[in-house]
This record gives C-alpha cells, sequence and structure tokens, in this order.
C-alpha cells in the first residue's frame, strides 16, 4: 500500500486549488541521531490523522516534510561518531525518511526541503542582509552565555537553569563580538498579537513571561563614597514597579557586575567587598535568583541619598542582584518586597511599611512577612493616606521620576563560533569596513572541510581556511576577508514553513500569490520544549518579512497545539544512554505500522506526557485482529438499524473527537463500537463501509486492505468522509436525575421527551425519592426536560 501511495502521490497538494486549503505543519525533524525512536513519532502520526482526515472532507491538504539539519545537534553527533556532518547529515536523512514512510506518514514528498542544501540557505542568507539592510542585525562586544563542551556562544533562550539546553553543560559568561539580531523592537508586538491567534493558554503564558514586559518608573539616585567622583554627583537609576513605595527604601543593593565596574574606575573598596564581588561573580546566573536560596550580601560603606527623603541609606553588594536585568541596582523596600525583607532580616536592616491594608484604622499590622498588596500610604510625608495607586504618578512626579517599560528579553545572539551552519553573508575590508554580500552572491557557500571540529581559540573552524577567508570586498574590490561565525540552528528553521509553499522557486524564497493562498498556517503542532526558541524567533521572523512587504499577515500560525512526550517504560526519557529507546522499526516488525499508529493515539491524551507500555501495544494489535474477522463476515444488504446506530454514532465521535485532537477517545470509541458490532447478529455493508472509513485516517493500511476485500470502488483515500444520520444518533431513552431539595436521589431511564407528568409519576414510584418525600408535601417542583426533576420541600 505504501508503493501505491507513493505511486499515486497520496499527499501531493496543488497550489491554487479550488477547494479550501488546509495547512496542517509538525515541527520538522533534527536528523542528528541514528534514528526517530516512538516518542518522535507521535506527532508525526497524529498530524497524519488530521491531514487524511481534513483530504476526506475535500481539503485541499498541505502537510509538508523536511530536514533541520544545521547547527549544534548534528554537528555534535558528527564528532562523536567521527564522521564529516555533511556524511552525517545524509545517512541520518535517509534512515529518518524510511522510518516514516514504514508508518505511513502521508506527507508531500515533492516538497521535500533540507536547510544544509545551498539552494534553502541562500534564502535563510537573504533573510540576513533584509535584517541587516533594516538595521535589525548588528555586531557588538557583548557578555553572552559561553558552552565550554560546544565551544560556542548561545541565545539566552537557549540556556535553561544556567546549562546548555543541548548537551547539559554548565555555560558561563564571555565577552565577544557577535552578531545580534534586535528582537526586542518587536516585543510588545510579540505578546499583543497573542491575542489573534489560537494557541493553548499555557503556550501564550510561556511566551509572555518570557518577554517579561513591566511597566514601571526610573528613579535616580545620587551616591556618595565612589573615588573618582565628588560625592553626591555619581548618579544611579533604578527600575522598579512599584514607585508607591520609594519612601519605604531603607538601602540601597547593587550588582557585583555594576560594582566591578566601579573598581575598574578606580573605587577604593575595602579587601571584604573585593572579595566578596570575585565570589558573587564566579556564582551562576540561575544559582543566584532562586527564590528559596539564601542570600548574600556585604556592606560597600558607599552610601546614597534617598531622592524623597533625602536622607542618606546605605548601598550594599547582593548576590540576588543581576547585573543583565534592569540598571543592575536597585532599590530595597524590605517591607513590600519578599527578597529585600529576607535579605533585610538576615542582617538587620531597616524594615519600614508604607503601605497599609487596613488604613484608616490606627495601626498597621506587624509583618512577619513582606506585604506585596494594595493600600493607602503611611509613613509617607504628605503622601500618606493617599491609596497606593494613586500615588505611584505622584510621588513619580515629585521625584522627577521617569515612566518607562521594561523587558526580560534580550537580543539574539545570532553567532556560533562553529563549523556546520549557515556562513553569516558578511565581509570585512580596511577601507569600507562592514560591507553585506550582494544579494546576487548568494549563497555563500559552506566549504567542504577536513577539520570541522570546534576550536580552542572562540574562533569558528571556518577562520583556518584561507580559501574562504580571503575574498575582494564587494563595494570597493579591496583585499577583505570574511566573517566566519556562522549562524544558529534557528536560523533556517525560523522560515522553513514558507519554503514548503515553493520548495524549488530559484529567484524568491517563495512565489508571493503561492504565500497569499497557503498561509497562514491553519494547524501548527510542536513540542513544549520549543515554546520560547523556536516558536518565538519564528513568529518574530515573519513579522519582520511582514513588515517588509513580503508576507500577507502579522502571524503565521492560526493554531498552535502541543504533544505529550512518551517515555520509556522506566518512566525515564528516552535515551541511548540509559538503554531504554524503543525503536519503532521493531514495532512496525513486530506488530504492524497500524498498530504502533493506533497505540500513539490510544497511549493517552495527546498532550500528556506518557510511559509507553508493551501490554498495551498487544491490546491494540488484538483489536485491529478482531476488525480483519470482522471483515470476513457476510454483509448484508439491507440496512440493520441496531448496527446502524453504532456506526452513525462512531462516525460523528471520531470527526468530533480528531477536529478536537481527541485521538485517545477516538480510538476508545472504535473499540466500544467493534465490541457492539460483534454481537449484532447481522451488519450491513453500508454499516462496514462507513466503519473502514472512519479507520482509515488512524489505520491506513488495513483500512485500505478491507476496502479492497470488500470489492469496493476506488481509492479509499480518496473517498468522502461519511455523513452521519441525526435521526440514527437520537437516543431513545434519556437517564432522569431525580433531586430532593437539589441533593440528587435517583435516577430514572425515561423515554426521550416525556412529560412532566410522566416523569413527576415515575419518581414518586422510586423507593429512594419515597423515603425523603414521605410526610411531605413539595411547595414546588422543578422539571428540565430530558435532564432532570427537583422537589422544592
Amino acid at each position: 500500500w505504501q508503493e501505491i501511495w507513493a505511486t499515486k502521490k497520496l499527499g501531493a497538494a496543488g497550489d491554487f486549488s479550488a477547494k479550501q486549503k488546509y495547512y496542517v505543519l509538525f515541527e520538522f525533524p533534527y536528523p542528528s541521531g541514528a534514528g526517530l525512536h516512538v516518542g518522535h513519532v507521535r506527532p508525526y502520526v497524529g498530524t497524519d490523522v488530521i491531514a487524511r482526515f481534513r483530504r476526506m472532507q475535500g481539503y485541499n491538504v498541505l502537510y509538508p516534510i523536511g530536514w533541520d539539519a544545521f547547527g549544534l545537534p548534528t554537528e555534535n553527533f558528527a564528532i562523536k561518531h567521527k564522521i564529516h556532518p555533511r556524511v552525517a547529515t545524509d545517512r541520518n536523512i535517509k534512515n529518518f525518511k524510511k522510518q516514516m514512510k514504514a508508518v505511513g506518514i502521508s506527507v508531500d514528498w515533492d516538497r521535500e526541503i533540507d536547510t544544509t542544501d545551498p539552494k534553502y540557505y541562500k534564502w535563510t542568507q537573504w533573510i540576513f542582509l533584509q535584517l541587516y539592510k533594516a538595521g535589525m542585525a548588528y555586531r557588538a562586544e557583548v557578555p553572552i552565555n559561553w558552552c565550554p563542551s560546544c565551544k560556542t556562544g548561545l541565545a539566552n533562550e537557549e540556556v535553561i537553569n544556567g546549562k546548555h539546553e543541548r548537551c547539559g553543560t554548565p555555560v558561563t559568561e564571555k565577552l565577544k563580538k557577535q552578531w545580534l539580531i534586535r528582537i526586542t523592537k518587536y516585543a510588545d508586538r510579540l505578546i499583543e498579537d497573542l491575542k489573534s491567534v489560537d494557541f493553548p493558554e499555557r503556550v501564550k503564558t510561556q511566551q509572555i513571561n518570557w518577554i517579561g514586559r513591566s511597566e514601571g518608573v526610573v528613579f535616580t539616585f545620587s551616591f556618595i563614597g565612589i573615588s573618582g567622583q565628588p560625592d553626591g554627583k555619581h548618579l544611579v537609576k533604578v527600575f522598579t514597579t512599584r514607585p508607591d513605595t520609594l519612601f519605604g527604601a531603607t538601602f540601597m543593593a547593587v550588582s557585583s557586575e555594576l560594582a566591578k565596574k566601579w573598581l575598574d574606575v578606580g573605587w577604593q573598596a575595602p579587601d571584604a567587598v573585593k572579595q566578596y564581588i570575585v565570589d558573587a561573580l564566579a556564582k551562576k546566573e540561575d544559582e543566584r535568583v532562586i527564590e528559596a536560596r539564601e542570600k548574600t550580601g556585604v556592606d560597600s560603606g558607599i552610601r546614597a541619598i534617598h531622592p524623597a527623603t533625602k536622607e542618606e541609606i546605605p548601598v550594599w553588594v547582593a548576590d540576588y542582584v543581576l547585573g543583565n536585568v534592569g540598571t543592575g541596582a536597585i532599590m530595597a523596600v524590605p517591607a513590600h518586597d519578599e527578597r529585600d525583607f529576607a535579605f533585610a532580616k538576615k542582617y538587620g536592616l531597616p524594615i519600614k511599611m508604607v503601605i497599609c491594608p487596613h488604613y484608616p484604622t490606627s495601626t498597621c499590622p506587624v509583618l512577619d512577612e513582606a506585604y506585596t498588596g494594595a493600600g493607602h500610604l503611611v509613613d509617607s510625608e504628605k503622601f500618606s493616606g493617599m491609596p497606593s495607586e494613586e500615588a505611584k504618578d505622584a510621588i513619580t512626579k515629585f521625584v522627577n521620576g521617569e515612566k518607562k517599560v521594561q523587558y526580560r528579553l534580550r537580543d539574539w545572539v545570532f553567532s556560533r563560533q562553529r563549523y556546520w551552519g549557515e556562513p553569516i553573508p558578511i565581509v570585512y575590508c580596511k577601507e569600507c569596513g562592514e560591507v553585506p554580500v550582494p544579494e546576487a552572491d548568494l549563497p555563500v557557500l559552506l566549504p567542504d572541510v577536513k577539520k570541522y571540529e570546534p576550536t580552542e581559540t572562540g574562533e569558528s573552524p571556518l577562520a583556518a581556511i584561507k580559501s574562504f577567508v580571503e575574498t575582494k570586498c564587494p563595494s570597493c574590490g579591496g583585499v577583505a576577508r570574511r566573517e566566519t561565525d556562522t549562524m544558529p540552528n534557528w536560523a533556517g528553521s525560523n522560515w522553513y514553513f514558507l519554503r514548503y509553499l515553493d520548495p524549488r522557486n530559484e529567484n524568491a524564497f517563495a512565489d508571493r500569490k503561492k504565500i497569499d493562498y497557503w498561509m497562514p498556517v491553519d494547524l501548527y503542532n510542536g513540542g513544549m520544549e520549543h515554546t520560547t526558541l523556536h516558536l518565538l524567533y519564528s513568529r518574530f521572523i515573519y513579522k519582520f518579512l511582514y513588515d517588509q512587504g513580503f508576507v500577507p499577515h502579522p502571524e503565521p500560525y492560526a493554531k498552535r497545539t502541543s504533544h505529550g512526550v512518551i517515555l520509556a517504560e522506566d518512566n525515564r526519557k528516552m535515551s541511548k544512554s540509559f538503554g531504554n529507546v524503543i525503536n519503532p522499526d521493531d514495532i512496525v516488525k513486530e506488530y504492524g505500522a497500524d498498530t504502533l499508529r493506533m497505540y500513539e493515539m490510544f497511549i493517552a491524551p495527546f498532550d500528556q506526557m506518557v510511559a509507553w507500555d508493551a501490554h498495551g501495544v498487544i491490546g491494540v494489535r488484538r483489536f485491529l485482529d478482531r476488525v480483519w474477522h470482522l471483515y470476513e463476515r457476510e454483509f448484508s444488504d439491507e440496512a440493520t438499524e441496531h448496527a446502524e446506530r453504532i456506526v452513525h454514532k462512531l462516525i460523528k465521535k471520531v470527526g468530533e473527537d480528531i477536529v478536537a485532537m481527541k485521538f485517545n477517545t477516538a480510538v476508545s470509541s472504535f473499540m466500544e463500537s467493534l465490541n457492539a458490532l460483534e454481537k449484532c447478529a447481522d451488519v450491513s455493508r453500508a454499516s462496514a463501509r462507513m466503519f473502514c472509513l472512519a479507520l482509515s485516517p488512524f489505520a491506513p493500511h488495513i483500512a485500505a486492505e478491507l476496502w479492497e476485500k470488500m470489492g469496493e470502488k476506488g481509492f479509499i483515500h480518496e473517498q468522502v468522509w461519511p455523513k452521519y444520520n441525526e435521526a440514527l444518533i437520537r437516543e431513545d431513552t434519556f437517564e432522569l436525575v431525580v433531586q430532593v431539595n437539589g441533593k440528587m436521589r435517583a435516577t430514572i431511564l425515561l423515554p426521550v421527551g416525556a412529560s412532566r407528568e410522566d416523569a413527576e409519576q415515575a419518581a414518586r414510584g422510586h423507593e429512594m425519592v419515597v423515603k425523603y418525600l414521605e410526610g411531605k408535601t413539595p411547595k414546588k417542583v422543578v422539571f428540565v426536560p430530558n435532564r432532570l426533576l427537583n422537589f422544592v420541600i
């Protein structure tokens, strides 16, 4: 059947069809390992069920496939196995492709793409040039996350709990010239436009939290005691979201990074302070921000002048203040901030309550912990008695504060000091400086090299390739050298969904008419782990292309869904190091592709994590055996009402479940329906036909075989999804819930449409109702047809 599907091009999508388009997309695989495991297969089967179903509904379905093959995953695999990344990529793609075909994934193989193909990455480089021309790509010396194992810089999004999200190595900080992309310019739109798309709330929340927008006020404190500056003339700005608490600031806290800068410009700090700064800088950022960890600090000896009271307050160097957040300094308000409260308690610093929840009572509560809510101001001079919300603006004006919006999001570090990636299309000329490679000269080809391992120098291996580095300046024709850093693996995956629309186009990344026809993606399924990486980056790049007039909408994905991870049977993540990886090839060989497909859909709700269960696989195989045996019966030509009801209810349920991606309950419905059909004395050919059609998106191989075995004409996957008859799915009876004073006392089976009188008569005859009504006369009887009867006594 797979050969027939390939010949007939089952997955092929036609551009500009008269049919309504439906673009279903899954995150294309990294061919970075030896092959897929059963966890990888889950999203492919789920989206394949939807693609097959939508085709049967009459949609022109685009369901494409490609390979996200540049970047660290593939390169690290190649290094480990001592083979060239090109060889590793080609070998892995071949195996992945074989495995996907073996499971019957009906993608459009004619649109297959590979991010490492020069015909593809020509357009990745072209997009970079558009960013550069618009001032969105720039080079700067910045402190970056550095992975000592992979020997490359990383974006913030690639660091989880202080470790590289790929290899798990703790990262360090390194000052280095890097290419960056101004994603921060799109921060507000990346939040605001989430209102226009159908994403799970947890995905939206993760994106919003990562961007970390906060509105607040910048206050200026003058410092005393920093050498090289007249006392009171050294100004330090702080950002706060609670300007109403200004009068409660009893000390300042600055980051070790900011304190180090003062040392560098001549601050004569005590030795104990110098040592503390060294020790604090050695701590990892994620360690410093853990809420439960005990905070540490040291009194710097410097004093700050409070902008409202003009009093001097101490300045502490504290490890919980980070140099890359805000200004690297905070006004500490212990009474109204949990971290400041814990710090003040530890070091005996003043705790001054200025927001009282019980105003206008004469006393405020004694604080056992910080009070972070709203209230009225106290002990705040002329602002005392004012509601805290109102006081925010009043105090800001009083001290000439500056309203400001701040973000957690940082510009995207785009340079990688590795070989296996897209060369950045920039050259450096002594006369002209930075010069972009002309679009006509793209692609800048990645040279074939023997030594591709990362270097100890902090430079890409490309830096040692003279034939690549030495070039002519596109502007003046003089001697120039190429940029040797490469792009991150996210570069090629930011826009791949657009290349699927027109994968062979040599004149544009895609024809505009095709983009207008196919975009946006109707359904995009991916992993939750990519909601602050790929999803954020690809939304940003698409918005940039929209602003440049290249695409028709501000958002690329109309609907985003997530799939859960499949764990090994030992409840751990599948990993070769654990020896618990389950290869789909083994399941297909022993139980068949359709068993694997249906088990993956049946194992749990699609968006939930679940452990693999070999016994469950056997159960699904037995179900399919029973389906096969059902079709060995002789089917009648005339409809049999009982069997018809079973199948028509199934069609309704399965169709609704596929749309809602409730695949596990759809498979349960097949099992329940089969149980019922097996007990039927007679099953009509029409019922068998409908059951087979409904089964085909889930178990396409068996369904195609049974369709042919029944003597049905045509290709099952080109048939129309069956329509159910409303009259046949309507229930004849219902369960009447009987309540007494709103408490359920009985349920009674009655014919659908039973009158109030019939319902009350039946209820009064039920022994449990009699017990509660005995000797009492109801004040009223509430009746909801086909649902409920409530005696109010």
